[in-house]
């Protein structure tokens, strides 16, 4: 028999360990995210929020990542499959999806929201530019390098975009006492009659979150 004891054992840890993160992504799409539309991202950016440049500027580099092997190959397998439709390369995709999870982690994030983001702001292309001058995956404004003295910071460098993305966002979804909704609102540039959050939380349940 090919594979024998150890294969099996293998795949009872990861069908185990997706059992796990299913269930701890459920918890939390479960508080706040279910039920909510859509208008277009706002060209112009947030005024800056001391509180928010100073976490730029303590959050800058990846922090830890997956916490075994099982959950790694688990994870990466199932967004890879998902990713696919984007990105075609399967090397290009598990590189963004480690990025993705690195950072998403090191700021307390899903990070299925955080591809939910991705995908919204620039459908996973790493050198979109909007009208606004808004960069790459998730469209950071380049005037978040400039206040932080970091002008050299590449934010079409896909791994500095998402570690500066993932920094605002949490940053808000702080702000916000953990509400999702007015959270990417604010990260779209706007709180209040913006149907940013409500597309962002669409496309999390449709594509990111499934069971």
């Amino acid at each position: 028999m090919v594979g024998g004891i150890g294969t099996r054992k293998t795949v009872l840890i990861a069908a185990a360990a997706l059992c796990k993160l299913s269930t701890r992504v459920a918890a939390w799409v479960s508080v706040g995210v279910l039920g909510w539309g859509w208008t277009p991202v706002l060209a112009t950016p947030p005024a800056v929020d001391p509180a928010l440049l100073h976490a730029l500027a303590g959050h800058l580099e990846e922090g830890s990542s997956f916490t075994d092997s099982a959950e790694a190959q688990v994870w990466l397998l199932d967004m890879s499959i998902r990713l696919q439709r984007h990105i075609v390369d399967p090397e290009e995709r598990l590189g963004l999806l480690r990025a993705v999870h690195a950072s998403a982690r090191a700021h307390a994030l899903p990070p299925e929201m955080v591809l939910a983001v991705i995908e919204v702001e620039s459908a996973f292309d790493a050198k979109a530019i909007s009208s606004a001058g808004a960069l790459g995956l998730m469209q950071v404004m380049p005037f978040w390098t400039r206040e932080l003295g970091r002008e050299t910071d590449n934010l079409l460098d896909p791994r500095t975009n998402i570690r500066y993305g993932c920094t605002i966002l949490a940053h808000y979804l702080r702000k916000e006492s953990g509400d999702w909704r007015r959270a990417l609102n604010r990260y779209n540039g706007r709180l209040h009659n913006n149907g940013y959050g409500d597309k962002v939380l669409h496309r999390l349940r449709q594509h990111w979150f499934q069971q």
